[in-house]
């Protein structure tokens, strides 16, 4: 795995406002408890189906409450990685260590779809998140508070079958929220959003992952989406980890700008020369 690449802002304005806006929200986050989120060091991690060795000798460490973005081309072991992180898959070969012991709770998965339940109105698809604790007395309640939080507080007594394809993944953000995991782990959950929803679920990604502190992890094709969102971008390639980016860049990012385009565009270049040695191959 090669050395993190670190981009930084050129001519940053020293009164720009971001800045007061971020240390208020550490302050926030801090007396909140935050570093919620759990670190977690994976060592030679291979998996395989069959003959087919999908990944093959990950090692990574991320620390608590980090967002990583991880991208690369199809079939490149993005998803997979992710799967046994989450615990949805059994790993062929090496280990995945958490830096407390994880409970059910604490790991929870924001797929492409929804994948709401048709049958259940929109409050009770959010209590399902809640797995056994869905008894408890406040389960309801903590529900509701999971709906506000992604701004669908009125939309708690609806079918899912009259809701927007933005407003059902937003469910299905309440739902991966209400057990206030410690590690969320998004599966290209954008890709099916036409461009302004997607910007508008990107945005409403950032401030849940910065008020609530866990550690996020987003596979997805879109590079640009990507830098936007994340601390750290890892190309995955041929079941391996090919790069590692660091991103300093102040929040709220300006989508456009040049810094941005600067790393967007290095990823990219990687990505299709890449490409270009698979085909020669």
């Amino acid at each position: 795995m090669q050395q993190a690449l670190r981009f930084q802002p050129v001519d940053a304005d020293p009164v720009d406002r971001s800045e007061f806006i971020e240390q208020a929200r550490q302050l926030r986050r801090g007396s909140e408890g935050a570093a919620r989120g759990l670190s977690l060091t994976i060592r030679d991690l291979r998996k395989s189906f069959g003959d087919n060795e999908v990944l093959r000798g990950i090692d990574l460490h991320i620390p608590a409450g980090q967002f990583v973005a991880i991208v690369g081309r199809s079939g490149c072991g993005k998803s997979t990685l992710l799967r046994l992180i989450a615990g949805l898959e059994k790993a062929t070969a090496g280990s995945i260590a958490f830096s407390e012991e994880v409970r059910a709770q604490d790991v929870r998965v924001m797929f492409q779809e929804p994948r709401l339940l048709p049958w259940a109105r929109v409050l009770s698809n959010v209590e399902v998140g809640l797995g056994r604790d869905r008894a408890s007395a406040d389960a309801q309640a903590r529900a509701e508070r999971a709906l506000l939080e992604v701004g669908l507080g009125d939309k708690r007594g609806q079918w899912p079958s009259v809701l927007s394809g933005g407003q059902k993944q937003r469910v299905a953000l309440a739902r991966a929220l209400v057990s206030r995991p410690r590690v969320l782990a998004f599966d290209e959950p954008l890709g099916a959003l036409d461009a302004l929803t997607r910007i508008s679920m990107q945005q409403m990604l950032e401030r849940v992952w910065r008020d609530q502190g866990f550690t996020a992890m987003l596979v997805t094709h879109d590079v640009a989406e990507a830098v936007a969102l994340a601390e750290r971008v890892l190309v995955i390639e041929d079941g391996r980890i090919a790069e590692d980016f660091a991103v300093d860049l102040p929040r709220p990012r300006r989508r456009g700008s040049a810094e941005l385009a600067a790393l967007e565009g290095t990823i990219l270049k990687h990505l299709l020369e890449g490409s270009e040695e698979t085909s020669d191959l």
